[in-house]
């Protein structure tokens, strides 16, 4: 049986990123369960997992990785630090052709790098089979009920990033005594499944979008939408899923009705770009819009959402959106919409989050690395090799060369 050599990147992007592909305890597990394969680590001062945590599971650090077959990390490597002639895995940021990273794709092929993006991994069905996404929505849930709390000075609650672990962070939210708010969650993916984690860690109620519109309640609810719920066609007022997931632009919102009841908007759902906005600028200056806090876990500028003016980061999660000037303000203002916008959100908890992101990748890659991909995932997966696009994402073409 070939062997096979991985190693484990130090992560090298400004500003750092603490998270890890492969923990100590899964790289110890990997080199257990297959003999033919050894993993290393590169030394980190920075990282989540220290370098004392890996040597303690038998795990050898190693500075020169070039003698390795496979290459892991989280972030983009640079392009500098690129060893010609390897495997890489990591989130290149390229796929949409991301202006930052175009000289990071024309050195991945110059260098004739095979380079697979954890975003790019899909099952026969193109669904994607790993990522953050899950530690998003629990962290994006958690800094979303934190803000509501700073905004109306209910609870001040310890941020995630200064918590050790989820468990800590956990401890925190029974201190949450919120009033009968109404929470709206779009989504129905991983990142809507890790909101809805904290939401039931804090015991909040799930209720029916018409429940959620006609009733009152003594207690905090939420509810979750679903494209049927939040859309319409132009036209009809009809929905087909596979229509809109075609022809999004032929749709229009209906969110508005949700904007009346809503106090906490959790945006968790995809957005296509040609897909209507949840709402407009004119809609916030209604007398009756009454959401008042929003964490858009998305993040998409220009967005679903019109109040996500820019990212906002782990130190300062917050910012407020001025509904009468639509420009940034202060964000706990009588005033302003409070708005959470963090675009790492699995950073804040990176042990966990590399924990559960390390499973996935043992379980639904790993195999298919090491043994043979009768499925074709890494193929599907791989953006460049040889120094040539792979048939998949020749539309780069004019990006990449």
């Amino acid at each position: 049986m070939q062997k096979i050599k991985i190693g484990v990147l130090r992560e090298e992007k400004s500003p750092p990123d603490k998270r890890v592909p492969l923990t100590p305890l899964i790289c110890s597990e990997l080199n257990r369960k297959y003999p033919n394969v050894e993993v290393v680590v590169q030394p980190s001062k920075i990282r989540c997992y220290s370098d004392d945590e890996y040597t303690s599971f038998g795990i050898k650090l190693q500075e020169d990785l070039s003698d390795c077959d496979i290459l892991m990390g989280v972030k983009e490597v640079p392009k500098e630090s690129i060893i010609p002639n390897k495997k890489y895995f990591f989130f290149s940021h390229t796929i949409k052709k991301q202006a930052h990273n175009q000289k990071l794709i024309k050195a991945m092929l110059e260098k004739k790098i095979q380079m697979i993006d954890y975003e790019t991994l899909t099952d026969k069905n193109h669904n994607r089979i790993i990522g953050f996404g899950r530690y998003a929505g629990v962290v994006g849930a958690y800094n979303g009920i934190l803000g509501y709390g700073l905004k109306y000075d209910l609870f001040r609650l310890k941020p995630a990033n200064l918590c050790r672990d989820r468990a800590e962070m956990e401890e925190e939210l029974k201190r949450v005594k919120l009033p009968n708010i109404k929470i709206a969650l779009t989504g129905g993916g991983r990142v809507a499944n890790g909101v809805i984690e904290t939401l039931s860690a804090l015991r909040i109620r799930k209720v029916t979008p018409e429940e959620f519109l006609m009733a009152s309640f003594r207690e905090p609810v939420y509810c979750q939408l679903n494209p049927r719920d939040y859309v319409e066609r132009a036209d009809d007022h009809n929905f087909d899923l596979n229509d809109f997931f075609k022809h999004p632009e032929h749709f229009v919102s209906k969110f508005g009705a949700f904007t009346k009841a809503t106090d906490l908007f959790i945006s968790a759902h995809f957005w296509d770009p040609r897909s209507p906005k949840m709402f407009n600028n004119e809609d916030m200056k209604a007398a009756d819009f009454h959401i008042s806090v929003i964490a858009d876990i998305t993040c998409d500028l220009d967005g679903s959402v019109p109040t996500t003016l820019r990212s906002s980061t782990i130190d300062h999660p917050f910012y407020g959106y001025n509904i009468v000037t639509g420009k940034e303000d202060l964000p706990f203002n009588k005033d302003t919409i409070c708005v959470m916008a963090v675009d790492n959100l699995p950073c804040e908890l990176p042990r966990d989050a590399s924990d559960d992101f390390g499973k996935d990748l043992t379980e639904r890659v790993l195999p298919f690395l090491i043994a043979e991909d009768k499925d074709g995932v890494i193929e599907r997966a791989t953006i460049c090799k040889d120094g040539k696009l792979t048939p998949n994402f020749e539309y780069l073409s004019d990006y990449a060369y």
